[in-house]
């Protein structure tokens, strides 16, 4: 039986409180012909929101990826992943973190708190572009559905 791919756009939470930081991912989504739909919160509290789809964000897509900068304000970016990985619903979404310092890898591998890649700030376009296609990829091989005969 062959297979083909069900082809839907990634969903995709960029928590990013810079927003020239933001627009240069989303810009570097676009130049990865990246086939997703972006979504965008400022802050950790406001991605918990989304990702438990509370007050305005009632309706927001289960995203596929979480693009999470680290240093955020009212709730940082390790709580938010703590988070994360400590709920049933949310702990398999693929987690990529935004940060400006290679002190917050070491920190979160030492914790143990499973992070599906790191992207150093500012953005390096083709780093950051092989990081979500990789995991675009291996997003794609679990849609793989039997083809209808």
């Amino acid at each position: 039986m062959s297979r083909t791919a069900v082809g839907r756009p990634m969903e995709i939470l960029i928590v990013e409180d810079n927003f020239e930081d933001a627009q240069t991912t989303i810009q570097a989504l676009k130049q990865g012909n990246i086939r997703c739909r972006a979504s965008l919160v400022p802050d950790g509290e406001e991605a918990m929101n989304f990702l438990h789809r509370e007050g305005v964000w009632a309706k927001a897509p289960r995203p596929d990826l979480i693009l999470l900068n680290i240093q955020l304000p009212k709730k940082d970016g390790h709580q938010v992943l703590v988070e994360i990985r400590e709920d049933e619903e949310l702990k398999t979404i693929l987690v990529v973190v935004l940060t400006a310092s290679l002190v917050h890898k070491t920190i979160l591998q030492v914790e143990n708190l499973q992070v599906d890649g790191f992207v150093t700030k500012p953005v390096d376009l083709e780093q950051f572009i092989g990081v979500v296609k990789s995991l675009h990829r291996s997003w794609l091989t679990e849609l793989v559905m039997p083809q209808l005969t």
